[in-house]
């Protein structure tokens, strides 16, 4: 199927979202951090097909960054990226838009929500 690449550092969520897509029938690559994400999605020359990205991750680049590099990037700027977040606020999420963000989705979220909105954009 897929291959979706997911950007979580909290390792409870990570394992989640691991196995809900894996159990769907995606391949997931997977690590905690943006310098991580980005060699990942860049790096191999081949590019997921979607990317789940945690808002807030350790190390230099945050969510905001590693979005705003997907989308500058030929090889995926047009990847959809959804961003996982616990940021609430309404600017948070306008920022989160304007960075890249094709969906921006709130932690706690309903797994069954989550994997409609992936099926969706993966046509």
């Amino acid at each position: 199927m897929s291959r979706i690449l997911v950007v979580e550092d909290d390792a409870d969520v990570h394992a989640l979202l691991q196995m809900l897509l894996e159990d769907a029938g995606h391949t997931v690559w997977s690590c905690t951090d943006g310098q991580a994400a980005l060699t990942l999605a860049t790096g191999t020359g081949q590019s997921p097909d979607l990317v789940l990205l945690d808002g807030a991750l350790p190390g230099d680049l945050d969510g905001l960054d590693v979005a705003r590099a997907l989308r500058a990037h030929p090889l995926t700027a047009e990847v959809p990226v959804v961003m996982l977040t616990a940021r609430s606020r309404p600017q948070d999420e306008a920022q989160g838009l304007e960075a890249g963000a094709t969906e921006y989705v709130l932690k706690p979220f309903d797994t069954d929500a989550l994997l409609d909105r992936v099926a969706a954009l993966l046509g």
